[in-house]
C-alpha cells in the first residue's frame, strides 16, 4: 500500500507537469494572428454572424480559449484514467512480487517463532539462488547448530554434575547417620555429628536449587496441561508440617472443581515453585500470630494465576525487585539463619515462571509481608481432526 500511494503521488504530479507543459505549448502553438479589415467590409461567421475586424479578432480569441480549455479538461480526465488503471496494475503486480520476493523472509521468520517456542531442532533450510536471502538463512542456520550443541551439552553438563555432585553427598549422609546411631559414641562425637549432617543437608539443598535453577533457565521443550489448583493442593500439604511447627496458620483457598484451572507447563517444575512460595512465605513469616494465605484462580484470558500472601515484617519497595537474585535474603537477623535454605528459592521460582513463559509480581503489603502473584498461560485447547463420513453419504 506504501508504494501504491507513492506511486499514485508520482503521477499525480506527472499529470500536473504534463497539463502545464501542454497548455504552454498549447499558448505558443495556436498563438493567432491579428487580422486587419478594410471599413464597410464584414466577416460571416459559421454561426450567421456579421463580424467587423476587432470584432473578428475577439471571436477568435474566444474561440481559440474555448477550445484550448476543452482539450486541456479531456487530456487531464483521460490522464486521470490511464494513471487508475496503471495504479490498480501497479497495486496488483508489486504485491506479487513483493510476496514472491519476500517470501524467504516468512519463512525465516516462521522459524524463528517455532525455534522461540524451544524447538532448536527446527532449519530454514532455503534453497534458490546464493543471493543475501539466502546467506542470511544459512547463516541463521549456523547459529541454530551452535544453540543446539551448547543448550545440548549444558543438559549433558546439569545431569552428569548431579550425579557427581548428590553421589558424595549422599555417603557423607550415610556414614554420619551411621556414626551418630552409634550407642558407644560420646556426647562431643554426637554434637560433632549433628554439626557436620547439619552442614551436609544444606549442602545438598544448595546442590539441588543449584540443579533445578540450571534446568528452569532454559524454555520448556515439552508442555502438558496441569491443574494448577492439584499443584497448590500437593505444595500446601507439603508445607503443613514446617507450618505448624513454626506456628504459622497456613490457609488455602482453592477452585472446588479439579480442572477447572489448567495451565501448560511440567507438573514437576510447578509444583516446585508452589512449594518454594509457600515455604518461604513460613521460614520468612516473623510475626507473632503469622499466616500464609494461598489462592488459584483463573485469568479472564483463560490463563491461571497463583497467589500467595503471607505476614511479616515490612518490606521497602526497592528491596522488592532484588527478592528474586540468586542468594538473596531479606534483611533481619534471624533470616541469616542456617535453617533459613540458601537463598534459592525464589531464584528458582522465577526462572520456572519464566520458561513456562509466565509472569510473576511482588507487591510490598502494607501490613507487613509479601503479596506474590504469579500467572502461567492457558493450555491449548487438544485440536480434534474432523469427523469422518461415511461411505457411500457423500455428496
Amino acid at each position: 500500500m506504501f508504494y501504491g500511494g507513492m506511486f499514485l503521488l508520482a503521477g499525480l504530479v506527472m499529470v500536473l507537469v504534463m497539463y502545464l507543459f501542454v497548455d504552454q505549448a498549447f499558448g505558443s502553438a495556436t498563438q493567432m494572428p491579428h487580422f486587419r479589415v478594410g471599413q464597410g467590409v464584414y466577416i460571416t461567421t459559421p454561426d450567421g454572424q456579421q463580424l467587423t475586424g476587432d470584432q473578428l479578432n475577439q471571436y477568435l480569441y474566444g474561440y481559440q480559449h474555448a477550445h484550448t480549455g476543452e482539450a486541456l479538461h479531456l487530456l487531464v480526465l483521460k490522464s486521470l484514467a490511464a494513471l487508475i488503471a496503471l495504479l490498480i496494475m501497479a497495486v496488483f503486480f508489486g504485491y506479487a512480487m513483493a510476496g514472491r520476493v519476500l517470501s524467504p523472509l516468512g519463512r525465516i521468520t516462521r522459524t524463528a517463532r517455532q525455534v522461540a517456542g524451544s524447538d532448536l531442532h527446527r532449519r530454514i533450510e532455503l534453497d534458490g539462488p546464493d543471493d543475501e536471502l539466502k546467506e542470511l538463512a544459512d547463516t541463521f542456520d549456523e547459529m541454530l547448530d551452535r544453540l543446539d550443541r551448547s543448550f545440548e551439552s549444558q543438559r549433558k553438563f546439569v545431569a552428569n554434575a548431579s550425579h557427581e555432585l548428590r553421589t558424595p553427598l549422599a555417603i557423607n549422609r550415610t556414614l554420619l547417620e551411621v556414626q551418630l546411631s552409634d550407642p558407644d559414641a560420646t556426647a562431643e562425637l554426637q554434637q560433632l555429628g549433628k554439626t557436620l549432617l547439619a552442614t551436609n543437608e544444606r549442602s545438598e539443598q544448595l546442590v539441588e536449587g543449584l540443579l533445578l535453577l540450571a534446568r528452569s533457565e532454559n524454555e520448556l521443550t515439552e508442555r502438558k496441561p496441569i491443574d494448577l489448583t492439584e499443584v497448590a493442593r500437593q505444595a500446601v500439604e507439603q508445607t503443613r508440617g514446617e507450618a505448624a511447627s513454626r506456628h504459622v496458620r497456613l490457609t488455602a483457598t482453592l477452585p472446588p472443581v479439579p480442572g477447572e484451572v489448567v495451565v501448560s507447563g511440567n507438573g514437576v517444575l510447578l509444583e516446585r515453585m508452589a512449594l518454594n512460595l509457600i515455604q518461604n512465605g513460613v521460614k520468612y513469616n516473623l510475626a507473632v500470630d503469622g499466616w500464609v494465605d494461598v489462592q488459584v484462580h483463573g485469568a479472564p484470558d483463560g490463563a491461571g494465576e497463583l497467589v500467595v500472601a503471607n505476614s511479616g515484617p515490612l518490606v521497602p519497595g526497592y528491596e522488592v525487585e532484588h527478592i528474586f537474585e540468586p542468594f538473596r535474603r531479606g534483611k533481619g537477623r534471624e533470616r541469616t539463619h542456617s535453617d533459613k535454605g540458601v537463598g534459592l528459592g525464589l531464584s528458582i521460582v522465577r526462572s520456572v515462571v519464566r520458561a513456562h513463559g509466565g509472569s510473576i509480581e511482588a507487591v510490598p503489603r502494607t501490613e507487613g509481608g509479601l503479596l506474590i502473584r504469579v500467572r502461567i498461560p492457558a493450555a491449548k485447547a487438544p485440536t480434534l481432526p474432523p469427523p469422518m463420513q461415511p461411505r457411500g453419504l457423500a455428496s
